[in-house]
């Protein structure tokens, strides 16, 4: 089995269990409130039993005042049984939140584990190029984004990946000036507060991801437009960005050797097959 199908089985089996208990707490506390109802019946049949005895016999005080002990007691007894349902109602809430929180907590996990492994599962380069922009597609939620090497020769962005816009447009980007150019120098990632309403700007994008090999910067994953439905960045957003910030860089670039090698092996072994043949 795929160890990230594995994983993904696992936590579905996690959810379950979690999602009984939660099923059994909310059933405890469902019994609880009929129980309290049932209990603020009797007490208004009591009430209204005493109301009548004590209408019929006006001139007993003593009997008047035994009724009203009575009434008192049942009241502080209603009230006592409302705080105790309030306390456990919020504390039925109290661990839902923190349940919710547990489970997007441990789906980043899940998610970034997946990224992780997928970027590591090929050497070939195309492939790891595919996977980085499902990943940047579908995890991260980018609508227009590009994924960019340094082109050292010419001190220009190399575009591998065009995903929503030209790949001219960042063809002739120089390495300096501007938010990629502070990316490529920096090494630090650039991000924006406001996503809903970034404007296609070749050279500024929104979030701007170096690719680095150790201290060395060899491109960039610019994004300049997300999905529609995503308003705002997450935290398991920047630790993606972090994770494509080395894996994806050490990915490409391994990949990128291996294909090479790869090729240039062939070109002499069919060279070799065409002497000797």
């Amino acid at each position: 089995m795929d160890p990230s199908d594995k994983v993904k089985q696992d936590r579905l089996d996690e959810l379950g269990a979690h999602r009984q208990e939660l099923l059994q707490m909310f059933k405890r506390g469902a019994e609880f409130t009929e129980d309290l109802l049932k209990d603020n019946e009797k007490l208004r049949f009591r009430l209204a039993e005493a109301e009548a005895r004590v209408g019929s016999s006006m001139g007993d005080a003593g009997l008047v005042q035994e009724l009203m002990e009575k009434i008192r007691r049942l009241e502080e007894e209603r009230q006592d049984l409302a705080r105790r349902f309030a306390e456990v109602e919020a504390e039925n809430k109290d661990f839902v939140n923190r349940y919710v929180e547990v489970e997007n907590e441990n789906n980043n996990l899940l998610n970034i584990y997946v990224a992780s492994y997928q970027l590591h599962s090929t050497l070939d380069f195309q492939e790891v190029l595919q996977i980085i922009t499902e990943i940047i597609l579908n995890f991260v939620g980018a609508e227009v984004f590009a994924i960019a090497l340094v082109d050292e020769r010419t001190q220009k962005l190399r575009p591998l990946v065009a995903e929503g816009l030209p790949s001219e447009s960042l063809a002739q980007l120089p390495i300096e000036g501007g938010v990629i150019g502070d990316v490529i120098t920096s090494g630090e990632a650039h991000f924006v507060d406001d996503i809903e309403n970034l404007k296609f700007e070749p050279e500024s994008p929104g979030i701007c991801t170096p690719l680095k090999i150790k201290d060395r910067t060899i491109g960039v994953i610019a994004i300049y437009k997300f999905l529609q439905q995503k308003k705002k960045l997450a935290n398991v957003d920047h630790e993606l960005f972090t994770l494509l910030a080395g894996h994806a860089a050490t990915a490409i670039f391994a990949s990128k050797l291996y294909t090479d090698s790869r090729r240039k092996l062939n070109t002499i072994q069919g060279f070799i097959d065409l002497v000797v043949s």
